[in-house]
């Protein structure tokens, strides 16, 4: 599998470093020697017939330029220096990636493809064509198939998500926004079952808003036939934005931790967590709606603006 290197005009000693370790055709064979093989530097020398002085300087170029790695094994003779390629192919911008217009990436997460959970009854989970496992049972959650899921239940608890972070290196995230469709869990429904619903982003609380209910009373647009009369349909669809300076839930601002406090760059995914508060004054679960069950046809959806 390639590796790259990626580089632009935001690094402009690093580009420099690179350029130079290139612009030497013995220092391209070197390259070309390592594509498949680690050699120390005297096989190097031996097979390229160089000199071992001059071999030891053009490998000092090109670690310091990051495209070889080094280190002391044990030879017949001492020790000796391993020479391993770090990258196969190299891409220049050759312009500033601050300069570059806002981007705008959204990622659709099922909502069956969680991380972690904290799950209670009265719960359960259930694809578009039938029930998962058995209601009530915390195995349940485990099952392979829970990756098809359309709908998900629980008294209490949370669930987590991983998704993948698309904010490229050196830029800055300015907002994230999350959407899902979700209502609270009472057994059976319950129009007037409140629950206090908080989401967390990296770990830091964004906000909490109250659903009015679970709601059962007509069927869902998109609900599937298993799902019987009676029970949970549809939910609302509610958003939640983390701002770099404040959050707002459905466009009304709330209290919460922003955007500059939940370290986005810092990794390659950004956690999000949906679920009740212990300590929430309405601890009414919550219900979990996907492109295939309730009114709205989509998953637990994150947009990134950088």
């Amino acid at each position: 599998m390639s590796k790259y290197i990626d580089l632009s005009a935001d690094y402009p000693a690093q580009l420099c470093s690179v350029a130079k370790a290139l612009s030497s055709p013995v220092r391209i064979d070197i390259l070309k020697l390592l594509y498949d093989h680690d050699y120390n530097v005297h096989e190097i020398a031996q097979k390229l017939s160089l000199p071992a002085s001059s071999t030891g300087l053009h490998i000092r170029v090109l670690e310091e330029a990051g495209l070889i790695q080094c280190e002391q094994r044990p030879g017949e003779r001492g020790a000796a220096k391993l020479c391993r390629r770090t990258g196969d192919l190299v891409t220049i911008r050759l312009y500033s990636l601050s300069d570059t217009p806002d981007q705008v990436k959204t990622i659709d997460m099922p909502i069956g493809a969680y991380t972690d959970c904290e799950i209670h009854p009265t719960c359960g989970l259930g694809t578009s064509e039938q029930l998962i496992g058995s209601e009530d049972k915390l195995e349940s959650f485990y099952l392979p198939d829970r990756f098809n899921t359309q709908l998900l239940w629980t008294s209490a608890g949370f669930v987590e998500y991983r998704f993948p972070n698309p904010v490229p290196p050196g830029l800055k995230a300015k907002k994230l926004t999350l959407s899902m469709e979700i209502c609270s869990e009472a057994p059976n429904y319950k129009e007037d079952w409140k629950s206090d619903i908080t989401v967390w982003i990296n770990g830091l609380e964004c906000g909490t808003w109250t659903s009015p209910g679970d709601f059962g009373a007509r069927r869902g647009r998109l609900t599937p036939d298993w799902v019987a009369d009676g029970s949970t349909q549809y939910g609302i669809l509610v958003s939640w934005s983390m701002g770099e300076h404040s959050n707002e839930i459905n466009g009304i601002q709330v209290s919460g931790a922003s955007l500059s406090d939940a370290q986005i760059h810092a990794s390659p995914y950004i956690t999000v967590r949906i679920g009740n508060k212990t300590d929430a004054k309405f601890v009414g679960g919550f219900n979990l709606f996907g492109e295939k069950c309730g009114d709205y046809d989509q998953g637990i959806r994150l947009t990134v603006e950088y």
